[in-house]
């Protein structure tokens, strides 16, 4: 057991006192056999060349190059190691190769966590091209969970987020998809007067809100309303968009609607005096990622949605 550790400590020590360079040193000597030939091909002086081979003879504990006239001729140790070395060389040259990646040959799973308007407004049309161009991807999407998704994209259980700003920690990164509008909504068969309603007479109408992370009678648009010196006649919230045009085709209430999930033959846009504000659709990932080919592609298709 004793002699076992002692060859692997003189292996070891070995290794650590090998570099690349001499590892190319002595497989330019193998090749060339000249030491001035060497040291023009690596750019180095014949007395760098001469260096790196002294070392190298103390490392094997062997001559490993002869010389005869101006030729240095191996010795069966120094042949015995040249395609080893060749070999060590090729795969170090691989693993420094830019990565090459083509979405046709791709095969993978990549798992999205997105918000119920990423699963209906952007998630269909993405997987229509990942389908067409990257049919060997697989997709797993997930519940957008604000309260532990810093959690499960750090252990690598999630590869992407689509969400609003406000709900993505503040320690990955992130690109803006899209600028996005809530129109104001209701019913198809509801009637409404011509003339676009005021702020007020759509705070104090009957409305239907979207809390998907908290159950609460509370919207994303209750402080531009009470900037204005108005609060909003909440009646009923519901976890997803896609129950709003179900429940207003069967109440008078209204709602605030993201423009790309419209036109649904279930509900109309109505006329108003003013809009809330605009809001951004972002995609974020862990900064570990951020090299990474199938992001990198995912992320460009989505942003051209």
């Amino acid at each position: 057991m004793k002699q076992q550790f002692f060859v692997l400590d003189t292996i070891m020590n070995g290794i650590n006192r090998l570099d690349i360079k001499q590892l190319r040193v002595l497989n330019a000597l193998l090749d060339l056999k000249n030491l001035s030939q060497v040291a023009r091909k690596m750019g180095l002086t014949q007395q760098a060349i001469s260096e790196q081979l002294r070392k190298l003879r103390d490392l094997f504990d062997d001559r490993l190059f002869i010389r005869q006239g101006n030729s240095m001729v191996p010795t069966p140790k120094a042949l015995a190691m040249q395609q080893p070395i060749i070999h060590i060389l090729k795969q170090l040259e691989t693993l420094l190769e830019p990565e090459l990646f083509t979405p046709q040959s791709y095969k993978g799973v990549f798992t999205i966590s997105a918000t119920d308007y990423a699963t209906q407004a952007l998630l269909p049309q993405l997987f229509n091209i990942t389908r067409r161009e990257a049919p060997g991807l697989k997709l797993i999407v997930r519940d957008f969970a604000s309260d532990n998704v810093n959690q499960l994209i750090t252990a690598g259980e999630l590869d992407l987020l689509i969400s609003f700003p406000e709900f993505i920690p503040d320690n990955l990164a992130y690109v803006t998809l899209l600028e996005e509008q809530h129109l104001c909504i209701t019913g198809f068969k509801n009637e409404f007067k011509n003339e676009p309603l005021t702020l007020s007479q759509i705070a104090a109408h009957p409305q239907l809100v979207v809390s998907p992370s908290r159950a609460n009678l509370r919207g994303s648009h209750d402080q531009w309303f009470a900037n204005k010196g108005l609060k909003r006649n909440i009646v009923m919230s519901v976890p997803s968009f896609s129950a709003v045009p179900d429940i207003l085709h069967t109440t008078d209430m209204l709602a605030f609607y993201p423009s790309r999930l419209l036109p649904n033959s279930k509900v109309k846009q109505l006329k108003t005096q003013a809009l809330p504000p605009t809001f951004k659709v972002i995609a974020a990932w862990h900064p570990r990622t951020n090299n990474s080919p199938i992001h990198k592609w995912l992320i460009e298709q989505l942003q051209n949605l």
